[in-house]
């Protein structure tokens, strides 16, 4: 069955991030990310601090990268650390950070309110954190405390938008389960519309239409310009090609013209040596 792979790999991957918890637990590694190549398969770690994550020499990626390949048959492991910038608006960052503070003794109180603090400054557009457990101390009941700030989405397809992270933190009294869920910066939920976005947006739309149809139309009219240069070139040549012809008859006609009355001089020539021989004839004819 289907289902059965599904569930392999995903018990895999769970197993895989607590082996990287464990091992990255000081680096404040926070996701695993894998992706499959036909060669190698990458595996991106989300780190807070990459240097403690990378080690001297790259020596803790070399045994991170024999143990995946070896206890979880991974084919051609690649590991990538990825550093996470602001860990501010990172939700996992954010419970392992409240988690290990509440671990070490602090109150809860301080620890969340400061955290709500960060987060909002960073630039985030709602916080919320969820505590639950022993929070009142020894033989106090056991109950759960919400601090939130901002704007939050928790239900429907909106929700995938926000960012959440959980940690437990095991304090003296019990453990104490964290839950943050933080709306970065840069998400746009579908349901938040800016009239005067939408107005500035189908404005700039029609202003490109139009600029779109004037250029079109200026096209049009350079095109039928240059047919109607072409076809007045076309004409042109074909007027100097007949110019031509003419000019060629008529000097063919001249030529022709000054040739005839060579030739009849000639024999005008001819006729007049003959008369003036039978002149000679006669006059001898009539001496002798």
């Amino acid at each position: 069955m289907i289902e059965r792979i599904f569930i392999k790999q995903g018990i895999k991957k769970m197993e895989m991030e607590n082996y990287l918890k464990k091992e990255l637990d000081r680096a404040g590694f926070t996701k695993l990310e894998t992706v499959k190549t036909p060669l190698v398969t990458r595996i991106v770690l989300n780190v807070t601090r990459p240097g403690l994550a990378i080690g001297k020499g790259g020596t803790n990626i070399k045994k991170l990268t024999k143990t995946l390949e070896e206890k979880f048959k991974i084919e051609n492991p690649q590991i990538e650390i990825k550093e996470i910038t602001v860990p501010e608006l990172d939700a996992q960052a954010m419970a392992n950070k409240i988690s290990s503070l509440i671990g070490r003794g602090f109150s809860w109180r301080s620890i969340v309110y400061r955290t709500v603090k960060d987060i909002t400054s960073a630039g985030a557009q709602g916080v919320e954190i969820v505590l639950s457990g022993a929070l009142g101390g020894k033989g106090v009941r056991k109950r759960k405390q919400r601090i939130a700030e901002g704007y939050m989405k928790k239900i429907g397809d909106q929700a995938k938008l926000v960012d959440y992270g959980a940690a437990p933190a095991k304090a003296k009294f019990g453990t104490i389960g964290v839950k943050v869920r933080i709306v970065k910066p840069e998400t746009i939920f579908p349901d938040k519309i800016n009239l005067k976005e939408v107005f500035a947006n189908r404005i700039k739309k029609a202003e490109k239409k139009e600029e779109e149809e004037k250029t079109a139309k200026e096209k049009i009219e350079e095109e039928k310009k240059e047919i109607k240069e072409k076809k007045k070139e076309e004409n042109t040549e074909k007027k100097d090609k007949e110019t031509k012809k003419e000019d060629k008859k008529e000097t063919v006609k001249e030529e022709t013209k000054k040739e005839l009355p060579k030739e009849k001089s000639t024999e005008n020539k001819k006729e007049i040596k003959k008369d003036k021989k039978d002149e000679g004839k006669k006059e001898k004819w009539l001496n002798g």
